[in-house]
């Protein structure tokens, strides 16, 4: 049986699309430098597809094209990255490339070799940056990209970097440029120096602490279910029409609706806005509320639809943290 790898496996989304792929009964090669957190280990145990842990650092091209070959890897998914704050961006510059790039270019080698057929780049709307300020909405093709960070800058890098190596290879690569994504599975990793604000107020909820929010921002929040169902339509569909495309909700809601689920079912929760001299405890990844992400062409060339709505996502992440255990994919 042919395998998936996907690197960067035992991250946030890295989870999702694993349990994705093995809810429909795929062999999954995660390839991570950690294992898989034994919570997520025992809910895909429960599966009817078979997950290979693979632990090793995503820039070894040696020890990716080992691994491609031993499971008979056919199709890739690269989703291994540091997402850096301004803090990590001034000690550890070099490290956000080697990984974010360095790591792209390092699998997209080892899959060439190992005669992968298919490849998805797991991006980011980050590569957008200051177009976020003022468009719209951003478009795949039109938008121009305007990376504000060391982060965003490793994304458009490593989307330049990975299709060059492609051609090169003739390799059938993908872009997917993910949404702001939140839901089961995240958790600090040491690599994802923001959680996302829902996750955030989440945590407080249940620490029993009030929320402060700097503003009600608003944005296109993309659950991470849907983020992996559009990973996988990526991956099923060879030869897309377009190099890249936008993995998005669609749709927009603020942090003040959130906040509002969350009280449903966490009693006592309180939260505010912070008062003019009052220090937020939740924050957000810029000052500004980014322009929601077009999904047009995804929809047309895939028939991707999200199936999770702000409703129907805290309904499903409020019934996962009460059995984590359970797979719900």
């Amino acid at each position: 049986m042919a395998a998936v790898m996907v690197t960067g496996a035992s991250g946030f989304v890295g989870l999702a699309l694993a349990e994705h792929l093995l809810a429909r009964g795929e062999h999954v090669v995660g390839y991570d430098l950690s294992p898989p957190p034994a919570q997520a280990a025992r809910a895909f145990a429960a599966l009817p597809g078979r997950l290979d842990a693979v632990v090793g650092d995503v820039r070894d091209e040696v020890r990716l094209a080992r691994a491609m070959r031993m499971h008979r890897v056919d199709r890739l998914v690269m989703l291994a990255a540091i997402t850096a704050d301004a803090v990590r961006e001034r000690s550890a510059p070099q490290a956000i490339f080697e990984v974010n790039v360095g790591g792209v270019l390092a699998a997209l080698s080892a899959a060439a070799a190992s005669h992968v057929q298919r490849a998805v780049l797991g991006s980011s709307g980050s590569v957008y940056g200051a177009s976020g300020r003022e468009a719209a909405s951003l478009d795949e093709l039109a938008t121009p990209l305007q990376p504000e960070g060391l982060y965003g800058l490793s994304k458009q890098a490593s989307e330049g970097a990975a299709q060059r190596l492609a051609a090169l290879h003739g390799l059938d690569l993908v872009v997917g440029r993910l949404g702001t994504c939140f839901g089961p599975w995240e958790a600090a990793t040491g690599v994802r120096d923001t959680l996302s604000a829902p996750f955030q107020v989440l945590q407080r909820a249940r620490r029993g602490e009030a929320a402060v929010l700097p503003r009600d921002s608003r944005r296109d929040w993309l659950y991470v279910r849907d983020a992996a169902t559009a990973l996988a339509a990526l991956l099923d569909r060879p030869a897309m029409p377009l190099p890249v495309y936008n993995l998005a909700a669609g749709f927009e809601w603020s942090m003040s609706q959130w906040c509002e689920r969350v009280a449903d079912w966490q009693p006592g929760f309180a939260w505010r806005m912070a008062g003019a001299h009052e220090q937020p405890n939740v924050s957000y990844y810029a000052p500004y509320d980014r322009a929601p992400m077009a999904t047009g062409r995804l929809r047309a060339d895939t028939g991707f639809v999200p199936r999770f709505d702000l409703d129907a996502a805290a309904s499903d992440f409020r019934d996962w943290l009460r059995h984590p255990t359970e797979s719900h994919a």
